[in-house]
């Protein structure tokens, strides 16, 4: 580190070659810090108080005291050297007695101004099996806000990148059995290999492991204080015998799902066989962070027209091939809505208001509809919205909460109170191409005999159809039509954007369908549907 030293910190005692030349080892207190708190001047027996940008010696000399304070196990030096010692001392004490490290080699890299890189090659132990653990993270070192002294500003991710305040490291018998998750035609799914499937992965393990067949094993393992975010595998040191564990996922259209969800940040896709509810692909961007494509819970813009359409199309309010009113504004309740940018299409084919999404088509029928909560019912009723699904992990199946006046008519383009994620949108759009809501499934409900929700009616032949030609006009003449350019098949498609929570850009929506496959996606600010999310699902379809 300090003038180009290589500095390897080994249990309570650190070693300095430079230039070829071996320094013998250290005493941490005098050696390191001259006897001096955190290697702090003195004047007069008292602290002398720094102030000012640091220096790289103060960065260098903090950043390996409390390296070597970890690595000797000290946990009360190693907290007293950050700026939170109260929340340092128990992290680092658990690292030994809860992680069961029994030895850790610490090789600090280059600083990057105030960060200092370091690798951890560290031995855990369990009942006399040991096995080598090697990983890298990042300490920062930042001025103490009372005194000055240069400290670690304390994260937990300095012990291990993964680690927060929500987890803890333990080592010993696994918890759950082990398992060898494949898709649907066997083909394994890895954390390498599909990172999005990571969550799921664990997820999946702790609930069937046993189910599977499998044994448990010895591992160190990142455990969750939420009992609803499963445990995550670090190191195994003894494998259990893996049971086999079949999804509904199918590798490519997995593979392609994480390539297309890397082009956004903030991103999901889902992919579901509308002829079974069979769950293809999920994807998330982070990959490792929350399970936004089935957890998320967002107003979807206009894709939630398909389900007004229905609405619309069941009431015989309007048909695809007769022309309704799609006028700059409309006004419902003393609410105004409008078109983008205003624009108006007249009186034109209800299909090509669906296709261009005219807002204000929408609206204006909403009175004629004689019930605010109409399109929920809808939405449960035909699509299977709000009926608890059983895909086989945790999951959120939307929302329409019943709204009277403007909040409803909010809803009728996919605005207001409406909650949907990536999942649900693909259910719905998989649901208008059969025309009867199957629902989404990850993993057999034979291997845990769940029940699995299913809708009270299909949406009538008539209704179906019509709904299926204003998807695939969108798709071929709409606003879906360049980035649906390159699906070949039978296709469909329904754009959105949504302004949630005063964001100055619109979330992006997408959904469509191609043969016997229907995928949707969202982009966190990505602006029109059509632009962000829109490749997103073109690249997933095209996987089939």
């Amino acid at each position: 580190m300090r003038s180009g030293a290589k500095v390897a910190i080994v249990g309570g005692v650190f070693a300095v070659v430079a230039s070829g030349v071996g320094y013998g080892g250290y005493n941490l207190w005098s050696g390191i810090t001259g006897g001096n708190d955190s290697g702090l001047s003195s004047k007069s027996g008292s602290e002398e108080k720094r102030s000012g940008r640091l220096g790289a010696d103060e960065i260098a000399s903090t950043a390996e005291s409390f390296l070597a304070a970890w690595a000797a196990g000290e946990s009360d030096r190693a907290a007293q050297l950050t700026n939170d010692p109260v929340a340092a001392g128990p992290a680092v004490l658990d690292y030994r007695e809860g992680a069961l490290v029994s030895k850790a080699v610490i090789t600090p890299g280059e600083p990057e101004g105030t960060t200092v890189p370091f690798t951890v090659d560290a031995t855990v132990t369990y009942e006399g099996r040991s096995k080598s653990w090697t990983y890298a993270s990042r300490l920062t070192v930042v001025r103490g806000l009372s005194t000055g002294r240069p400290l670690v500003d304390w994260k937990p991710s300095v012990l291990h990148p993964r680690l927060t305040a929500e987890t803890r490291l333990r080592t010993g018998t696994a918890k759950a059995a082990a398992v060898r998750t494949v898709d649907r035609e066997g083909v394994e799914l890895t954390k390498e290999k599909c990172p999005s499937l990571g969550p799921l992965l664990d997820k999946l393990r702790e609930k069937y492991g046993a189910a599977a067949g499998g044994t448990t094993g010895v591992e160190t393992w990142l455990e969750s204080r939420d009992e609803n975010v499963p445990d995550s595998t670090l190191l195994t040191l003894r494998e259990g015998e893996p049971g086999l564990l079949k999804t509904t996922i199918d590798a490519g259209v997995q593979a392609a799902a994480e390539r297309a969800v890397r082009q956004h940040a903030q991103s999901s896709v889902v992919a579901v066989k509308p002829s079974t509810g069979e769950i293809r692909a999920v994807a998330n961007n982070p990959a490792t962070g929350y399970n936004t494509a089935f957890l998320g819970k967002q107003a979807p813009g206009s894709t939630l027209k398909i389900v007004t359409a229905a609405l619309l199309l069941e009431k015989g309010l309007v048909k695809a091939d007769r022309p309704t009113e799609c006028p700059r504004d409309a006004m419902y309740y003393g609410r105004s809505f409008h078109n983008l940018d205003h624009f108006a299409l007249g009186d034109v084919p209800f299909s090509r208001s669906f296709a261009q999404s005219c807002n204000t088509a929408f609206i204006k029928k909403i009175d004629d509809v004689h019930d605010d909560a109409a399109l929920g019912k809808e939405a449960e009723e035909v699509f299977g919205i709000g009926l608890d699904w059983q895909t086989g992990v945790d999951s959120y199946d939307g929302s329409i909460p019943a709204e009277t006046g403007g909040e409803a008519a909010a809803q009728y383009i996919g605005q207001g109170t409406v909650q949907m994620n990536a999942l649900n949108m693909a259910s719905i759009t998989a649901t208008a191409k059969d025309g009867t809501f199957r629902q989404p499934v990850l993993v057999s409900k034979g291997l845990d005999d769940r029940p699995i929700a299913t809708a009270r009616r299909s949406l009538p032949l008539s209704v179906a159809r019509q709904l299926r030609d204003m998807m695939r006009l969108t798709a071929t003449g709409g606003t879906g039509a360049k980035a649906m350019a390159s699906v070949r098949g039978d296709k469909g498609a329904k754009t959105g954007s949504a302004e949630v929570g005063g964001q100055e850009t619109s979330n992006s929506w997408f959904t469509g369908f191609a043969d016997d496959l229907a995928a949707a996606a969202v982009v966190q600010a990505g602006g029109h549907g059509g632009t962000a999310a829109g490749p997103i699902v073109a690249q997933v379809l095209n996987a089939r």
